[in-house]
């Protein structure tokens, strides 16, 4: 019998300002400016036989928490590990923060604006 696999995506809102200090001079992004990020955690893994979940939605919240407060409302460039950053460099930081407390986590989307994100994924859990 096959084992079946699910996947719970739990999603969360920051408000941070950056800027990118590898793009030219000329490019927008260069200067100081904001965006109200979202990020969907997205953990894989089989169904729990007595829960009937993948896990608690509640120990998603938890693992974001303290990533959360590393951002919210910051100068993301100020934030160890991200002297640049691109929604891809965010989305490989938030996977190394949230990845040891969060087994099977499968894929981190970050999204900078509400038609622009980054998807990130590490291999199968």
């Amino acid at each position: 019998m096959a084992t079946t696999r699910l996947e719970v995506v739990k999603s969360f809102r920051f408000e941070a300002a950056h800027l990118l200090p590898n793009v030219a001079e000329s490019h927008k992004c260069r200067r100081l400016h904001g965006h109200s990020f979202a990020v969907d955690v997205h953990v894989r893994g089989p169904l729990g036989p007595v829960t009937g979940w993948v896990l608690d939605f509640a120990d998603v919240a938890g693992a974001w928490e303290p990533v959360h407060e590393l951002v919210d409302h910051r100068y993301l460039n100020e934030v160890p590990g991200l002297d640049n950053p691109t929604s891809e460099v965010l989305a490989v930081w938030i996977w190394d923060h949230l990845s040891p407390s969060l087994p099977g986590l499968a894929k981190v989307v970050v999204h900078e604006t509400c038609t622009s994100a980054v998807v990130y994924e590490r291999g199968s859990p």
